[in-house]
This record gives structure tokens, sequence and C-alpha cells, in this order.
């Protein structure tokens, strides 16, 4: 049998074995203590957490702690906070998750040009698999509202502002078409970020028949459940569209 020489830990592997354990705040282990609770079901969507006194008495801990461990859930999401009320469990949807880290996301594209960037790549990888994924997926009911959406799109046309919502709107359709609601909630959010780098451009004179148009080839393909043309129309439309996107000087 050869002979097995044992791994000696990296200077890393060996300082981190005898770092000391942080101390963790006492707020974090109620947080814990109750996130458990709620998976467990004992508080269910829409219902009342105990009150301050209540947890007070459980975890046998002061009232600073408990308010800091409400925080901490409000800002995860899951929880909401009204004066003069008990802490209500949130109804979880993929929309609510992905708000969590929306105001984030808009704080690093208004401050990090490379980010915008990083965000039209991934729109272009995510829009054109969508579009491909609801040309094999739409129903005739689909295919409707999509032209309903088409068409309400080309009646903006006189107003700048109006366009570019319905334009949006087309995009969005096209994610409820796929059934997948998280596709949907990160369609709603993804537009709502570049929104804020686009309207001056987007308005411009003799812009907007020619995104109207590229809307109605992905239209076409769609209708005629081609996925490869669908994929093929979004991804030029995304290409041309991603030159209106600019972040401020």
């Amino acid at each position: 049998m050869p002979k097995v020489t044992p791994r000696l830990p990296t200077r890393t592997t060996a300082s981190a074995a005898v770092a000391p354990i942080q101390r963790r705040k006492l707020y974090q282990e109620i947080v814990d203590r109750l996130l458990a609770r709620i998976r467990a079901g004992e508080f269910p969507p829409g219902e009342q957490l105990p009150s301050e006194r209540q947890l007070m008495e459980t975890y046998a801990v002061g009232r600073p702690a408990v308010r800091e461990a409400l925080f901490a859930l409000q800002r995860m999401g899951l929880i909401s906070i009204t004066h003069g009320d008990r802490a209500k469990v949130i109804e979880l949807s993929a929309d609510s998750a992905i708000e969590q880290v929306s105001e984030m996301a808009r704080f690093l594209l208004e401050t990090s040009p490379g980010s915008l960037e990083h965000l039209k790549e991934v729109r272009r990888f995510f829009e054109v698999g969508m579009v491909r994924m609801a040309a094999e997926k739409a129903t005739a009911a689909d295919i409707e509202r999509l032209r309903h959406a088409l068409a309400e799109h080309e009646a903006a046309l006189p107003d700048g502002s109006a366009f570019l919502e319905k334009d949006m709107g087309f995009h969005r359709t096209i994610a409820g078409i796929t059934g997948n609601p998280i596709f949907e909630a990160f369609s709603r959010a993804m537009l709502d970020w570049l929104q804020r780098f686009h309207v001056e451009l987007v308005l411009a004179p003799g812009r907007e028949p020619v995104g109207l148009a590229e809307h109605q080839r992905i239209f076409d393909c769609i209708a005629k459940h081609d996925p490869d043309a669908a994929a093929k129309a979004m991804t030029a439309h995304l290409k041309r569209a991603s030159k209106l996107y600019s972040h401020p000087e």
C-alpha cells in the first residue's frame, strides 16, 4: 500500500482553527429563534408575533434586544411593524423577496458605472432565454395578451413617457408568458433599475418606431412558436437598445 503523506494545514487554515469565536449579539439569537418559529408555521403569514413584553419574558431579555431583533426581521422583509401594534408576519412572494435587494441594486448602479454594463449583459442573457421559453409555451390567450401589449405600445407613440412605459410593459408581458413568478418578479425589478438610465436617450425623436418594429418582430416569432427566431430577434433588439442606456457623467 502506498504511503500517504498527511496534508498539513495551510497558514490560513491553521489561523482560522485557533481564531477566537466571535460572540454573537443578543438580538441575533432572538432573530434565529423567531425565524425558526416562523419557518415551523407557528406564526403564519398575516398573523401577529407576540408583543414585545411577551418576547422579553419568553427569552429573558431586555426591550432593546427585542426591538433590534424585530427591526432586523423587518429589514429582511419577513415582518411589518406598525406603531402601536404588534409586528405581523408578511406573505412572502418572489416580488417581496426581490424588493429587498432593489434599493441596494439601485444604489450600486448609480454609484458604479461598471455595474450598469454588467446589468445590461445580464438582461441580454436573461431575456433571450425568457423569450425562447415564451415562444415554446405561449397559449392562444398569451399571444392575444401580448398582441394587446404591442397595440398599447403603438398607441403610445405620440407620448414619449407613456411609450417608454408600454415598452417595458411589452417585456413584462413576455415574462408573464413563461409562467414562472420569479422570472416575472426579476423582470419587473430589472426593468425598473434600468429605466433610471434610459429615459432621456430613448425619448429622442425618431427612436420610437425602431423599437416598436423590433417588438413586432419578436411578437411574430412568439406567435409562430419559433424559439430560435424569437431569440435572434430579441438579441438584435437588446444589442441596439443597449446603446440607449448610459450612466450619467
